[in-house]
């Protein structure tokens, strides 16, 4: 087993569980003082931001210190891609703002341009984007300038989260962005689950990437969804809605493996559960249960 150290590691997860702000009818019965509520119920005391959180910090502020909760990071769509400089400059620092005055220290997130993600007439398999050089040109210096501000002036590490249907998915793709960006301002959201739905290796990922990762998010596959959707050419937000991804400890993957990569690198941060399912299918407050138990027995923490 290996041992994970509370002074270096905290245990979060994210509202998608609760509520998708991409499909707004998978939990729209779901409150938002029951989404964080639950949070904190089943242990975890660090949460990411959805789209049922009320927007001013201090309000927010106030329902998650209650409740013994930090706001480690929250999702940015950024689109370097398709919008002038200015533009998706004001919303990005938008967003900085947001996070430091919540106390997080990670902001989070992709360049959703051309991304096939939330369309439900493209396959997330065969739509999937490839940059092209002025494209790539444009996520580069989007994530260098604005990890720099975000780094100088807001004390918030940028963490490019690679994703299903986008134009950084593949192990190669995020080796790319790296190596063209600047590791002082632009780091690596690792999340093995998507490494995986990409029929690529989670764990050699983790080994690979490890040293440039600074917020981790930690969801399970379930490989047969995972093969139908590839086989079928399904939509990313069908795969989702199907149940192809869960809790940590409800799928295939071997969090054994990962989490022994983890205690022997030099990782602070978060871990984040973020495990998006249909919440009639898979009752919130449970997973969230089910995945701190796993995770407390696999880590100690």
């Amino acid at each position: 087993m290996a041992k994970l150290d509370s002074n270096k590691i905290k245990l979060g997860i994210a509202p998608i569980g609760w509520t998708n702000d991409d499909m707004p009818d998978l939990g729209a019965e779901n409150t938002f003082q029951q989404c964080v509520s639950e949070m904190a119920l089943a242990g975890f005391t660090g949460c990411e931001v959805g789209g049922a959180y009320p927007k001013d910090p201090a309000i927010l502020k106030k329902y998650l210190d209650i409740r013994g909760l930090q706001v480690c990071n929250a999702w940015f769509s950024a689109f370097f891609t398709t919008k002038d400089f200015d533009t998706a400059k004001k919303d990005f620092i938008e967003h900085a703002k947001f996070l430091n005055a919540m106390g997080a220290k990670v902001l989070g997130g992709s360049d959703q341009g051309f991304s096939v993600q939330g369309k439900l007439d493209v396959g997330v398999f065969s739509g999937k984007p490839k940059a092209t050089p002025e494209e790539w040109k444009k996520i580069v210096h989007g994530y260098n300038e604005l990890g720099k501000i975000c780094k100088e002036e807001y004390d918030l590490d940028v963490c490019y989260h690679h994703h299903m249907g986008t134009h950084v998915e593949t192990v190669a793709e995020v080796e790319r962005l790296l190596a063209d960006t600047d590791d002082r301002y632009v780091s690596l959201n690792y999340d093995c689950g998507h490494f995986f739905f990409a029929n690529e290796d989670p764990y050699e990922a983790l080994k690979k990437f490890i040293g440039r990762t600074k917020h981790i998010h930690v969801k399970d596959v379930r490989k047969d969804i995972r093969d139908k959707v590839k086989a079928e050419d399904w939509c990313f937000l069908d795969a989702v809605r199907a149940g192809v991804f869960t809790v940590p400890g409800d799928g295939c993957l071997d969090f054994d493996n990962i989490f022994d990569i983890i205690e022997k690198s030099n990782y602070k941060g978060w871990i984040v559960v973020e495990a998006e399912q249909d919440p009639a299918k898979a009752n919130p407050f449970e997973y969230a249960v089910m995945a701190r138990k796993f995770i407390k027995g696999k880590t100690g923490l």
